[in-house]
Order: C-alpha cells, then structure tokens, then sequence
C-alpha cells in the first residue's frame, strides 16, 4: 500500500483548489480504489480547538472529547485524497452519505495523535457510485478511534461492488424527544471550526449555484447536535455509532429528535434515533448509538 505523509496541511484555499481540478474525472469509473494511506504523524488535540466544536455542536465540557470530534481531524487527509490523480472523483458534488464510528478509548486534550485516512471499499448504489474512505486515531502506537466514510459519487454507471443498504434499519417507531433550531449561519460557524467549507453550507447564493434552493446544515453537525442531547453528561470510554444521511437540512430550520431506547445489560447502553423536520414526518438522518462499560472514574 502507498503511504503518504502529510506534516503541514495545505490552506482552505488550496485544499478546495484541489477539489475543483477534479471535476474532470466526475463522470470516471473504478472496479477498485487505489491502496493508499495518508498520514499526519504528529497532531495534538487542542483543547481551544475542542471548546469551539463542543460550543457550535451543543456539548458540554462534561461531555469531554465527544465521539464525533476526531472526525475534524482527518479532515485534511480526505480532502488531500480528492486532490490526489489516484483519486476517481472530485470532491465537489459528491455526497456524505454514511457513517460509522468506534472509539476504543476515551481521547483527552492535550493528547499527542496520528491520523490516518486510507481506501476502502467500493459499494453499489442505485444513484451512483459509493467509496469508503476509513479513518484511524492512533496514541502510541494504539488503536484509540476508528471511523468510515461512505461517500456517493452521483451519476457513475454500472457502479461496483455489492449493493450498500445502509447502517441503521428502520421502521421500529420512535419517540419524540427534543426540538433544536439550526439557525441560517450554523453552516459558516462549523464550516469555520470544522474546516468544511464547502459552498451548499454557507450561505444561500453560493448553494443555489449548486442546486440547492437554500445552504444545507452539514450532516456531521446535524449528526453532532443530536448526540449533544442524547449523551450521558460524562466522557465515554467506548462507543459507536453509526449514521445514515437521508434527507438535507435547509438553512434555517427548526428539527425534532426521535428516539428509541434499547434494552440495556449491565455493561451497554444503546439508542436509536432520528433527526426529523419540526413535523417529525420527515428524516434529516437515522441513527444508532452504543456506549459500553463504565465512564471514565
């Protein structure tokens, strides 16, 4: 497998150049993705950093490093990936559709991390074509945080791979829990402290040059802001979680949390959950959370 390394990531604008020059390969096909990793070796977890995400996704210092903040730290490497000529497809127009997380241990401020972004599979999707990037955190050597990335790449015929049903099943029925606004500047407040910022989040001119009729909150701070309300008020040792991105967030918007708890044992808790329009009639995301053993003493 290629290995990459990347000490000094490259600016926003630079990253999102590398984006746009892909946007001749958006109509490409792949029966494999290239086996490549790309690596940051050295990256310390800023608790500055961290304060600002916990702030525009909802978290309390309670919370600790919430499961979906390392996310934020791969982010670099997922876009230097897109600029990569070993790459399919451009960044720009293609979709977050899923995602899943496992974190092994409890992350900390001040923590001294490598991350790394490699290729994974290819699965099939009846819109297009679907490619997993997956996400490691590493502490001394040691496995702490986990994730994939299932991307959508619009348009691609005869996509390969088997068929991608999604993580979380639905149809058991829900509760309705909390409402949440998500007012018209969340997309520049993340986009700012998450590095993201892609044009369909920022504001409404620049997403209609997309084809959306308003910007979109991210899915990952959708995502995020749901766990806010549904984490215990301490910092998790373990946990996963896994997401499925149905429906866009039009900017601003007031939204529903849905819940179903699951049957708890002595050493796991879990929840289903949705995050719907302020009707409830309508899913923005499905998703299901585990959390296992103890919190941190």
């Amino acid at each position: 497998m290629k290995t990459i390394e990347i000490t000094q990531p490259a600016s926003t604008a630079a990253m999102y150049f590398g984006a746009l020059r892909g946007g001749a390969k958006k109509g490409a096909t792949a029966q494999t993705l290239p086996a490549l990793t790309l690596l940051r070796p050295t990256v310390t977890l800023a608790g500055a950093h961290l304060a600002q995400y916990a702030k525009v996704c909802g978290f309390t210092p309670a919370h600790g490093v919430p499961i979906t903040y390392p996310q934020l730290l791969t982010f670099p490497l997922v876009m230097a990936f897109f600029a990569l000529d070993e790459c399919p497809w451009p960044a720009m127009g293609t979709v977050h559709l899923a995602n899943r997380i496992v974190q092994h241990q409890a992350l900390h401020a001040g923590d001294t991390l490598r991350v790394e972004v490699s290729t994974g599979a290819l699965l099939a999707h009846e819109k297009g074509q679907i490619f997993e990037l997956d996400l490691k955190i590493l502490r001394r050597d040691e496995l702490v945080w986990q994730a994939t990335q299932s991307l959508l790449r619009l348009g691609v015929k005869q996509p390969a791979g088997t068929v991608f049903g999604g993580h979380v099943q639905s149809g058991l029925p829900l509760s309705h829990q909390a409402d949440f606004s998500a007012p018209a500047n969340i997309g520049r407040r993340y986009g700012s402290v998450s590095g993201d910022r892609n044009p369909i989040h920022l504001w409404a001119l620049s997403a209609r040059l997309f084809g959306f009729r308003r910007a979109i909150a991210h899915g990952m701070w959708t995502h995020a802001r749901a766990l806010a309300a549904l984490l215990p008020r301490e910092p998790l040792s373990q946990a996963e979680v896994a997401v499925d991105f149905k429906t866009p967030l039009f900017l601003p918007a007031r939204a529903s949390l849905w819940t179903r708890h699951q049957p708890q044992t002595s050493s796991e808790a879990g929840v289903l959950f949705e995050v719907r329009n302020a009707k409830g009639d309508k899913p923005h995301l499905r998703g299901q959370l585990s959390y296992f053993g103890s919190f941190l003493k």
